[in-house]
């Protein structure tokens, strides 16, 4: 297996889906870096060579933010807007969604499991 930016990738697999294993890289990114390199996206990553590793590599380091800097950059960027009190900060905080989604129905996946709320037992029976 490769070593790309301290992650295995697959042997097996084409050069433009090996390099979506690493963090911040979807498959348009590693067609461009693909291409940059002039490397066949379709070879599998087992044949690139050390020679296209290492090319891979310093062109990450010098082009693209990827795995723990990446990691750190978005951590720091909701840990700012938590700070300055902004709308997008306090969703965060209280673990709601953040994009605006409606959360009187669904948003289980923010909120976790529901909570039951006891009812109010009797009050059919006050009326008749």
């Amino acid at each position: 297996m490769p070593r790309i930016q301290g992650v295995d990738i697959p042997n097996d697999k084409p050069a433009f889906v090996s390099l979506t294993y690493l963090y911040g890289i979807g498959r348009h990114t590693a067609i461009q870096i693909c291409d940059q390199l002039e490397l066949d996206p379709r070879v599998k990553a087992g044949e690139i060579g050390e020679e296209g590793i290492s090319q891979i590599n310093n062109l990450l380091d010098k082009s693209y933010t990827i795995e723990g800097a990446l990691r750190r950059q978005v951590a720091g960027d909701i840990s700012r807007l938590r700070e300055i009190g902004c709308y997008r900060g306090i969703r965060h905080r209280r673990g709601l969604p953040v994009r605006g989604q409606r959360t009187q129905t669904n948003a289980r996946t923010r909120k976790g499991g529901k909570k039951t709320v006891a009812g109010k037992k009797g009050v059919k029976d006050m009326r008749h």
